[in-house]
């Protein structure tokens, strides 16, 4: 297997690069600062066609894989941005997957365009107050009355719902006690997000500020069966098929953080003189820089090989898995290493170091826990017993 980029792949990043200088780190920090969402790098990424990379080249995309996406979202956030402005264009990227592999000819034709052009932006309603991530347990209800669905329920934790047009929502069609699994029963539809019938409350939140995260209650929305992704009762395996390349983005996002944050602890090693003699020539200091690296790159060899596995269409639930949790505690390591690094002026704001320390905590709870891709690592590739 190579490990190089190939030169198609060194372009995207380039360019990636190119737009993203545009952006420096008094732009985020002023996001950071007053929680606005960061429209001008979307727009820029949709004005290129980059919205697009993953999307089929019939609906004006460009076709690529999982693994020219990866690259993209890691120069993105390695830019500065941070998680900041990879979140802001996520789940662009990684969420209208299900309509591109269950949806109709007419259903793509509809929904991924304006999603590819940046008219349209979607946000993800799955998880819920009483559930968390036991995804099949939730209760928001889709009951069909005639040739619509009428839903009812709740959403948290859904991202960009301020902004967005519109959403990629999972409801249960048939009572969990009329189903042969608790998997059965429940449908993906990809809908307005129709705020006569959706309120959206903001969480007020540690990280990530001008990337909203909302609580959504849901009272009568109505979706037309148009906006059904697939057979009714099927939307959870069709979700789980969008879940692997989110994670291999995730993890690549991940991984561009901690490269970023280890090059701004290496630079201040070398520059900041104390006793006469750069901190970095102190063991105490080079040793968990060097560390940080090593952990790093090696979670982004696993990121490759999982998005190589996805884009060959071989199994790669394992391997994303294990790339997310990898690089969500490489990442973690390599803020933290860079906030000891830098001292007392890692807390101050205009340092930007902080932000990337509060950032990168919440890698290790979304949008999976470490300790339920260990649970999943154990049952399912050790063979051990389910743990919960």
């Amino acid at each position: 297997m190579d490990f190089g980029l190939t030169e198609e792949q060194k372009q995207i990043r380039a360019a990636i690069e190119k737009i993203c200088a545009r952006f420096d780190d008094a732009y985020w920090l002023a996001r950071d600062a007053d929680g606005r969402f960061p429209h001008e790098l979307s727009e820029a990424l949709a004005a290129d066609g980059w919205l697009g990379i993953a999307m089929p080249t019939e609906y004006g995309g460009a076709g690529l894989g999982i693994t020219e996406a990866a690259i993209m979202m890691q120069t993105i956030a390695e830019s500065g941005a941070a998680m900041s402005g990879a979140s802001s264009v996520h789940m662009n990227i990684f969420g209208p997957n299900p309509i591109v592999v269950f949806g109709t000819d007419e259903q793509k034709a509809r929904m991924l365009p304006p999603l590819i052009r940046g008219e349209q932006r979607a946000c993800f309603g799955v998880t819920e107050p009483d559930t968390g991530l036991d995804t099949t347990r939730l209760k928001t209800r889709a009951v069909r009355d005639g040739d619509r669905y009428i839903v009812n329920g709740k959403k948290v934790w859904t991202s960009t719902a301020q902004v967005a047009d519109k959403i990629l929502l999972i409801a249960r069609t048939t009572p969990i006690e009329d189903t042969a699994r608790p998997a059965d029963g429940l449908s993906l539809f990809y809908t307005d997000l129709d705020r006569n019938t959706v309120d959206v409350r903001e969480i007020k939140k540690m990280g990530r500020h001008c990337v909203d995260s909302n609580e959504l209650f849901i009272d009568g929305l109505e979706i037309p069966v148009a906006d059904r992704i697939g057979e009714e009762g099927m939307g959870f395996r069709y979700l789980l098929h969008g879940l692997n390349p989110e994670r291999v983005l995730v993890a690549a996002e991940a991984v561009g953080i901690g490269r970023l944050a280890l090059d701004r602890a290496a630079a201040y090693a070398r520059d900041r003189v104390v006793f006469g003699r750069p901190i970095g020539q102190n063991q105490g200091i080079q040793f968990p820089i060097a560390r940080a690296y090593v952990n790093i790159e090696a979670a982004d060899l696993m990121r490759i090989r999982a998005a190589a596995l996805f884009d060959g269409g071989h199994p790669c639930g394992a391997e994303a898995n294990m790339a997310k949790l990898l690089a969500a505690d490489a990442s973690w390591e390599a803020a933290n290493v860079t906030m000891q690094t830098y001292g007392g002026f890692g807390f101050a704001r205009e340092y930007d170091i902080e932000r990337k320390f509060r950032e990168t905590r919440l890698y290790q709870t979304a949008p999976i826990s470490t300790n339920l891709i260990l649970s999943y690592i154990g049952q399912h590739v050790l063979d051990v017993p389910r743990s919960f």
